[in-house]
């Protein structure tokens, strides 16, 4: 008998592909309801609740109610951490939609990950953020700096909020191959950013759209030495 966690049974619910349409739907970290999840995995209402009762009791998501209806959503960021990283290795091994949606351009230049900034410009931050030495990368361990926690203060991120969550992670990216910031400065400067309306969220997307204003904005903040 071997030992350790047994991945068989997450595999297996990940590789029907209503549910992992249903689980990537979740990814941007909005509560879904079920008439919701069907029509993102082109399914009917019926056929989905099947499924996301096997996802509910497998621990890949959590339901919530609110008065007569039901909302859906990932159990918890390191489900959207596992979904990016088979994002990434279905893209290396070339297991590519054959007609990419009319988003993927804006989807590679900047996405929500669960609650924090993705794709192209969630990369650069973080470069930038290295390079400026406010996070120290201990191959792959991020470290919130001395400087960086001044840029913290002075940027207006709230990072008390902590709980058991690490403060600081690098999570591959999928479109670039390169890590993006999780934890809970990712969301921290995802929701300041937001909160100085340098971007925003595209309704029913996980594409983050900057204005122009913003851009440039975000490219003075984040810019290597």
């Amino acid at each position: 008998m071997r030992l350790g966690p047994d991945i068989t049974r997450i595999a297996a619910l990940l590789g029907e592909p209503a549910r992992a349409n249903m689980l990537a739907a979740l990814m941007g970290g909005q509560a879904l309801t079920a008439g919701e999840l069907a029509r993102e995995a082109g399914i009917t209402a019926q056929t989905a609740s099947g499924h996301l009762a096997k996802l509910e009791a497998g621990g890949l998501l959590v339901r919530r109610r609110q008065g007569r209806h039901s909302y859906f959503a990932l159990a918890g960021e390191e489900v959207a951490e596992a979904m990016e990283q088979l994002l990434v290795l279905a893209g290396r091994e070339g297991h590519l939609r054959t007609r990419p949606g009319p988003r993927d351009p804006a989807l590679r230049r900047a996405r929500v990950c669960y609650d924090h900034l993705a794709g192209d410009a969630g990369v650069a931050m973080l470069e930038a953020l290295v390079a400026t030495g406010r996070i120290a990368d201990h191959d792959g361990a991020l470290a919130l700096t001395e400087e960086g926690r001044r840029f913290a203060a002075a940027f207006g991120l709230d990072l008390s909020a902590r709980g058991r969550r690490p403060l600081c992670k690098a999570c591959l990216d999928w479109s670039v191959r390169r890590s993006h910031l999780a934890g809970v400065m990712g969301q921290a400067l995802l929701a300041r950013i937001y909160a100085l309306g340098w971007a925003r969220r595209l309704d029913g997307t996980r594409v983050v759209q900057f204005s122009a204003p913003g851009e440039a904005a975000f490219a003075r903040t984040f810019r290597p030495i």
